[in-house]
């Protein structure tokens, strides 16, 4: 049994399925990126989405700092991927993980399954994390594979047929 509510929440979301996206911006200190799966629809009039960041340094900070996004929903073929952006300190933006840079300046998965090109219009602190919501500017189609989520600690594939 959880010893406190923190703890219970923990528990709780651990084995609650979410979607797995990499957000990735362009900094005057180069291109940054991290894996979240706090993305959520919020409206569609206008077009905007929600998400959160841990801590306001580093590639979060990156993130939170840059005039626009762009956040990646991706499929099981880029779960590795994922793992290298949820680590700091590991391989990000090499030629060979498939990234370009749009005109914009952010970088781009083009493999991705969509990337929508976001700018956040409020931010609110929660703690050590921030909920940011972000209009969203552009959607750019990918290429669909078998979608990933994240759930208790790993990511997993979801069958191709788990949409019927």
């Amino acid at each position: 049994m959880p010893t406190t509510v923190g703890e219970g929440l923990k528990d709780a979301f651990r084995a609650h399925p979410a979607g797995v996206a990499i957000i990735t911006a362009s900094t005057s200190n180069g291109p940054a990126g991290l894996t979240a799966s706090s993305v959520a629809s919020v409206a569609v009039d206008p077009a905007a989405i929600v998400f959160s960041v841990t801590r306001a340094t580093g590639s979060a900070g990156a993130i939170l700092g840059a005039e626009s996004v762009l956040v990646h929903l991706i499929d099981d073929e880029h779960s590795d991927l994922a793992q290298s952006f949820a680590v700091s300190g590991a391989e990000r933006f090499t030629p060979g993980q498939g990234w370009t840079t749009l005109q914009t300046g952010e970088p781009h998965l083009p493999a991705a399954r969509v990337a929508l090109r976001c700018r956040a219009i409020e931010t609110v602190a929660v703690g050590s994390s921030t909920v940011v919501i972000a209009e969203v500017l552009e959607v750019l189609p990918g290429e669909q594979g078998r979608p990933l989520v994240y759930l208790d600690r790993r990511f997993h594939a979801l069958p191709h047929d788990a949409r019927d």
